[in-house]
């Protein structure tokens, strides 16, 4: 069935709320739903911390009585199979909705179109593909791991004019400004886990949190790139692996004695298996953070990974934040090593975004 007039801009409001749910409701979507009657919101939801009750679950509770006869806004085909509660579908068939608009197909294989199918068989109006390309933008790290077996991964480079990350001597706090870090600790709250290296974890001793900016219930996963579990117990990852989810990526080879360190200090350890040049397989590791349920990650560090992650093709945006400050070549590049002989083969991205973080330049970048 076609649109009707203002049928995006109720859309528009059901993806603000779904955007509530960024980095809470993995390995779910994070879905927003508004219920509409005579022009007027009945009741509103979206996916709840965890990723239940869904959007629809929560709009409809709300609603009551009052959600029959209106047109439910849904930013993703309402789910038709029996999981850890009942299917949405069903429910929006059994509250009488008259209308249903979704931009897009779940393509979870356990839906891929039945929940628009069972609408329909109920005599219910289904409307698709209102703005379809904003939705799937919003749970692109959701797509992602559905299509690809792996999470979105998204790079951050707080980097100087000429690309550096730190000078020779390490030193980096703060190449960006105050505007730039709040920027990306909102990032950090939207994703379902931040990842870095093992050298940057030894050498910053980063906190990896959500802080400043009125979020500090949002704990993303912190996952480190160790191999060898070569990081020191006794700094802030080691204290607080407990109380804040903290996995570790290595390779067989790790001392035993290691891991059982760091589980007794309640680290998740992910084996992750070498490739033929002897380093660990990132692609295999994201996939093993995919099984686990993450959708979102976010990059933070350092050169070596960034470059690896690169040469690997597995980075789906890139976000730089540039500072007006030279250090030279002598400081530590944002990108490490690639094996990119030629131009030809480097990886390209398109830029989606570019503005002004206060005294920072903000640019996002997609694959091309």
């Amino acid at each position: 069935m076609p649109a009707r007039e203002g049928d995006a801009g109720w859309m528009r409001v059901a993806l603000g709320l779904a955007r509530r749910g960024l980095g809470r409701v993995w390995p779910n979507p994070a879905v927003g739903c508004v219920l509409v009657r005579d022009g007027r919101v009945v009741a509103r939801g979206w996916t709840q911390p965890g990723g239940r009750p869904h959007a629809e679950r929560v709009a409809l509770d709300a609603a009551g009585a009052a959600a029959r006869g209106a047109t439910a806004y849904v930013t993703l085909e309402p789910c038709s199979h029996v999981g850890a509660s009942p299917p949405c579908a069903a429910a929006l068939i059994a509250a009488g909705v008259a209308r249903v608009v979704a931009p897009l197909e779940d393509p979870d294989p356990r839906v891929e179109g039945s929940g628009f199918a069972a609408l329909r068989a109920a005599g219910i109006e289904v409307v698709t593909g209102c703005l379809a390309e904003e939705a799937a933008a919003l749970n692109a790290g959701f797509l992602t791991r559905v299509a690809r077996g792996r999470p979105r991964l998204t790079l951050k480079l707080a980097a100087s004019l000429d690309g550096r990350i730190a000078t020779a001597a390490r030193e980096s706090r703060w190449i960006s400004g105050p505007a730039a870090r709040r920027e990306v600790h909102l990032m950090r709250a939207r994703s379902d886990a931040v990842l870095i290296g093992a050298g940057t974890a030894r050498a910053d001793e980063p906190r990896l949190d959500v802080r400043d900016i009125g979020l500090a219930e949002a704990r993303p996963v912190r996952v480190v790139v160790s191999g060898g579990l070569s990081l020191r117990g006794d700094g802030h990852l080691g204290a607080t692996a407990a109380a804040i989810p903290l996995w570790l990526c290595h390779h067989a080879e790790a001392d035993p004695a290691r891991r059982q360190a760091w589980e007794e200090r309640g680290a998740v350890l992910i084996e992750v298996p070498f490739q033929p040049d002897g380093q660990l397989d990132l692609s295999a590791m994201l996939r093993r953070l995919g099984q686990r349920g993450l959708t979102r990650v976010l990059c933070e560090g350092g050169g070596r990974l960034a470059g690896a992650l690169l040469d690997a093709d597995l980075v789906d945006e890139i976000v730089t934040f540039t500072a007006g400050v030279a250090i030279g070549d002598e400081g530590v590049a944002a990108v490490g090593p690639m094996a990119r002989r030629a131009l030809a083969l480097a990886p390209r991205f398109r830029l989606a975004g570019f503005g002004r973080v206060g005294g920072d330049v903000r640019a996002a970048w997609v694959r091309a």
